[in-house]
């Protein structure tokens, strides 16, 4: 009893439809503006998904954790923070002690600004990270079992799925190690680890209260109802949860 009908960009909405949603995964001031002022004034019983400003914050990785690393879930069956993170937009030469500065650890992820790329690289020692391309953000590496959990948000309907991620780092890694390896798209749905033969203390998933209070939370700040979180726990503990990717209108 759904029908998909694809906006025509170069026509107003108002003479296309009528329409019931309007999903769609676009920003601009210019589309804003279509959408929010000439359309939504006149068609108030439409439902959008979603404001394209609220979407244009998860579309930068220096803004998107924000909201994350203000909330205090301490005592909400698990503790939920952002791993350290800088962002970078100078000279490479002078990475290295902005790094210094910010007290961060190595090994460090680096991320492009721009969060539609998924390329990440990881950086083993100081001289590497002269290497980078910003601008970047760079997050500290946390050890979590070489498996994430995406988290699934539609409204008030949470889904949570596992996939593979990057192994663990250990000591003899930073010392053998050096340069900038570079992955793909780490958690696509090829990686896949629902079938896979884990650890139990790594395949567990987040406890459902701890997800719904984020979930609940984070729609709220961001005024979103369609995205997804990518959480880790940390190796070694059963409740210390780090958020360290957000993405809007997410594939599976």
């Amino acid at each position: 009893g759904i029908q998909f009908v694809a906006i025509d960009q170069k026509l107003p909405l108002s003479d296309q439809g009528p329409f019931d949603v309007i999903l769609h995964k676009l920003t601009g001031k210019e589309w804003q503006r279509r959408l929010e002022v000439e359309y939504r004034d006149t068609h108030p019983e439409v439902t959008v998904l979603d404001p394209p400003g609220a979407i244009e914050h998860l579309l930068n990785r220096q803004s998107m954790l924000q909201e994350v690393s203000k909330l205090d879930l301490a005592d909400c069956h698990g503790k939920v923070g952002v791993p350290k993170q800088l962002f970078v937009n100078t000279d490479p030469l002078s990475i290295p002690a902005a790094v210094m500065r910010a007290g961060l650890s190595l090994p460090l992820v680096a991320k492009p600004l721009v969060a539609k790329s998924h390329e990440l690289s990881l950086a083993y020692d100081s001289a590497s990270l002269t290497k980078l391309e910003p601008p970047l953000v760079l997050q500290e590496f946390v050890n979590h079992g070489g498996v994430l959990f995406k988290v699934y948000i539609v409204g008030d309907a949470i889904r949570v799925v596992r996939r593979f991620s990057l192994p663990n780092v250990d000591e003899g890694d930073l010392s053998n190690n050096a340069g900038v390896f570079r992955f793909p798209r780490v958690s696509c749905a090829a990686a896949t680890a629902e079938d896979a033969d884990l650890d139990p203390h790594v395949a567990e998933l987040p406890p459902r209260p701890l997800l719904e209070i984020l979930a609940r939370e984070l729609r709220r700040r961001l005024g979103l109802r369609l995205f997804n979180i990518d959480m880790i726990r940390e190796h070694g503990t059963r409740d210390r949860f780090y958020v360290i990717d957000m993405n809007y209108f997410p594939g599976m």
